[in-house]
């Protein structure tokens, strides 16, 4: 490449870079807010309707089907709450995901079996972009713009220090 193209590309790159950079902390805050309040009313949806929740988990046949809707329901509710305000966000997401995994393998079973064949039906269904954005948050973190993000910018600021006391 001639070095005036060099030149162009390179500031290109750095152009986008910059935005990136700039951006990605929004972004990670809408996909959390979004993908928080959606799981948490669901997990209250779930509670709140106990007995038809147990009742498709039995159906699904998932062991102990009233104590797995009340996991799976006080999960989603209260991992929703902290994943919207990025508190404890990547130990959150271990039970997220979690959750999601076993909805996959449950309730969109058939969905799953047949991710090749039929890859939009996999698509749509629901867990999968609950999923990924606790993936992203678990692999990433919550961002500055979160309860995390403030206690760790709080935690690693100088002490002021103390001018010593004049001696007489």
């Amino acid at each position: 490449m001639s070095p005036p193209m060099t030149k162009f590309v390179d500031l290109v790159v750095a152009w986008q870079r910059r935005i990136g950079a700039w951006l990605a902390p929004f972004v990670l805050l809408g996909m959390r807010l979004l993908v928080g309040v959606c799981f948490f009313y669901t997990g209250k949806g779930k509670l709140e309707h106990l007995d038809r929740t147990t009742d498709f988990f039995t159906d699904l046949h998932i062991p102990m089907p009233h104590l797995n809707a009340i996991m799976a329901g006080s999960t989603e509710m209260i991992g929703g709450i902290c994943l919207a305000m990025g508190l404890a966000g990547r130990l959150t997401s271990v039970p997220l995901v979690f959750t999601m995994l076993v909805a996959l393998g449950t309730a969109h079973r058939e969905a799953t079996l047949n991710v090749f064949n039929e890859p939009d039906k996999f698509i749509e269904q629901a867990p999968i972009p609950f999923l990924m954005t606790v993936l992203v948050v678990l692999c990433f973190g919550p961002g500055p713009l979160s309860v995390d993000g403030l206690v760790g910018r709080w935690w690693r600021r100088p002490c002021p220090t103390k001018e010593p006391m004049a001696t007489a």
